[in-house]
């Protein structure tokens, strides 16, 4: 059930809304659950950054970015600093807008590991989802490692997958991996559609076929399966949301002083 501003009585357009969007929301007005707006606005936005994020998983995965662990990351150096420990420090003077946007346009450039590359589509789906002003704006500095992000980026997790949505962060976890390779022992993906989802280093593919890549990557003899954990990850939807609100504050503040 979907209650906007303590009603579930609310009128939204449907010509606005990409088949994701609309099916995103069916669902949630179906589910037992009770998904509580404090506006119109605030559904929509929540509906947009879904989109957002499924359309930047799948972009990665065009991008031609390669799966990496730490000491064999790589980045394009004309835009960020590889550091020693494996992430990516901005440089100075390049718009965050344009630091992210370039991992999707010169993917072959890059390499690194599934978390990070979680991180990253949520960068772009904010990107995407608030403009280039208000990214620009609140995510300066970036550096990219692991889960590593932006205090700006705010992550809400629940332990519940079945009451996850395309857009979504789920974990596979490989209990059993093969302990010389612990990049293995689990992978991070972004939900998709239902059973459909994007893992960097695995690619775009069923929850079945998820668990049977990772299950080749057990330690010898092992009969330990991976399984779907429960864990969900998803942006704070509203506060990134008023983040515009506070961009268009600050800018008439400026305007008038």
């Amino acid at each position: 059930m979907i209650l906007v501003a303590g009603s579930s009585i609310f009128q939204i357009n449907p010509l606005g809304l990409s088949e994701l969007e609309r099916e995103i929301l069916r669902e949630k007005q179906r589910s037992p659950v009770t998904y509580r707006y404090s506006s119109l606005d605030a559904l929509e936005f929540e509906l947009k950054m879904r989109y957002h994020t499924v359309e930047a998983a799948k972009a990665m995965y065009a991008s031609g970015v390669s799966f990496a662990t730490f000491d064999t990351s790589r980045c394009n150096e004309r835009l960020w600093i590889r550091t020693p420990n494996g992430g990516f420090q901005l440089r100075r003077g390049v718009l965050p807008s344009v630091g992210i946007n370039d991992i999707f346009y010169n993917g072959r450039l890059y390499a690194f590991e599934c978390a990070g590359a979680i991180i990253i589509v949520f960068y772009k789906a904010a990107l995407d989802t608030l403009g280039d002003a208000v990214f620009n704006a609140y995510f300066q500095n970036l550096f990219l490692r692991d889960w590593q992000h932006d205090r700006d980026l705010s992550l809400i997790t629940v332990n519940n997958r079945n009451e996850a949505y395309p857009g979504d962060v789920l974990y596979f976890k490989n209990p059993d991996h093969d302990p010389d390779t612990p990049e293995w022992q689990g992978e991070n993906v972004v939900m998709l559609d239902d059973n459909l989802y994007f893992g960097h280093g695995i690619g775009i593919e069923s929850g079945q076929d998820i668990i049977a890549a990772l299950n080749r990557m057990r330690r010898p003899g092992s009969r330990i399966s991976a399984y779907l954990q429960d864990l969900v990850v998803y942006p704070d939807f509203e506060f990134l949301r008023r983040l515009t609100v506070r961009n268009d504050v600050r800018a008439s503040t400026s305007i008038y002083r």
